[in-house]
């Protein structure tokens, strides 16, 4: 019997724009401020890179985290400041898009900052550049996670 130490999650307490996946993977999407009208980006488009990030984590056993927002005036700083608040960040890499800066910073925890160091990183930001450029941000995203993850390995 499978067991987990996080808590169950009630789909119906999660706030709008929200979902438990079929992964069991909390997937939500929210916009700073106020709560948002539509959300904004499609189902499948979530579904696929809940799907894209779930994958990953499984066969490298890293984290991956994806923000997307406002990373301030100094992007890399506010890549710096949001790293240590995201989950699991010591074993973790974070994937931050600032798209009103068009900027890209990619971080890495200290637990695994041997296996995801600069390289491997650079790598995840060349390969999300291509599509993002053309305006499809959750593509982008897909293949810098898995161009990642293919470099970290098991």
């Amino acid at each position: 019997m499978a067991s987990s130490k996080w808590p169950a999650v009630v789909e119906a307490d999660l706030p709008h724009g929200y979902a438990v996946t079929s992964s069991g993977r909390v997937s939500g999407v929210h916009e700073a401020g106020d709560v948002f009208k539509e959300a904004p980006f499609r189902d499948d488009e979530r579904l696929t890179m809940d799907n894209v990030l779930t994958e990953a984590t499984r066969a490298t056993k890293v984290r991956f985290n994806v923000y997307i927002g406002d990373l301030g005036a100094d992007p890399a700083a506010g890549a710096d400041a949001l790293f240590p608040t995201t989950p699991e960040a010591a074993r973790s890499v974070l994937i931050a898009v600032s798209p009103n800066e068009k900027a890209i910073e990619v971080r890495s925890g200290r637990d695994v900052a041997d296996r995801a160091n600069d390289r491997v990183c650079q790598l995840g930001v060349t390969a999300a550049l291509s599509s993002i450029r053309q305006g499809q941000l959750i593509d982008g995203l897909v293949s810098a996670v898995r161009v990642m993850a293919a470099a970290i390995g098991r």
